[in-house]
């Protein structure tokens, strides 16, 4: 008997900007996915278009992801996800969204992903997002109007950790900006350093470093809703 199931969304684009293949960053799924099915969550996998998803970043030394990619639940999936229209918002406690530079390009402007998010978010559900993830939080509306992230406290990949890595003129959107100029409050930490932010059901990390403490502080605010 599992305590409920979490929903990961996936990006489907894997080109940055013709330097390098992209997709999601592998340990952004595994360590949040290791922390859930060990508090009884049963994770389920959508991507963006469905198909196989782009994977970055994997590191066979680490035996989270290792575990995460072999697990028979998961590897079906990821050999042919499916996309949110698949799958019932009022059958999910939570939604995560999946960091890598892919998600810059993909998330946003996407209708499936914010609606889905905001009726489970609007159900009492957790809406969470590590890294590039938050992309997929810019065009989250709430039934009322308003912007999910509008006055609430945030983190993600920062403007500062991307010119760290070269690529403020290759994405699409500034996350640290976009959030910011959506009305949320956005709290940046030292680079590449672990920093999750909880702000009631909204649950946000800063970069990879942040993705076992993103999947702690979901379990936690699932327990206490």
């Amino acid at each position: 008997m599992s305590n409920g199931r979490v929903l990961f969304i996936l990006t489907s684009h894997d080109d940055l900007g013709g330097i390098r293949k992209t997709g999601f960053y592998v340990n952004e799924a595994a360590h949040p996915w290791k922390v859930l099915t060990e508090a009884d969550y049963l994770v389920d996998l959508a991507s963006v278009k469905g198909g196989v998803p782009p994977q970055d970043g994997r590191d066979v030394s680490d035996a989270d992801q290792e575990a995460f990619l072999s697990n028979p639940h998961i590897a079906q999936q990821l050999a042919n996800t499916s996309t949110v229209t698949d799958y019932d918002p009022a059958d999910y406690d939570a939604v995560v969204y999946i960091g890598g530079h892919g998600t810059v390009f993909d998330f946003p402007g996407n209708k499936a992903l914010a609606q889905f998010s905001a009726r489970v978010y609007d159900n009492g559900g957790v809406v969470a997002a590590v890294c590039h993830g938050p992309a997929g939080l810019l065009d989250i509306t709430l039934s009322d109007g308003s912007y999910l992230v509008a006055g609430k406290n945030v983190t993600s990949f920062t403007n500062e950790e991307e010119a760290a890595v070269g690529l403020t003129d290759v994405v699409p959107v500034l996350l640290e900006t976009a959030l910011n100029d959506l009305g949320a409050v956005h709290h940046p930490a030292p680079n590449f350093t672990d920093n999750v932010i909880v702000d009631g059901r909204l649950v946000t990390g800063q970069n990879p470093a942040s993705a076992t403490s993103l999947g702690e502080a979901i379990v936690k605010v699932l327990a206490n809703r």
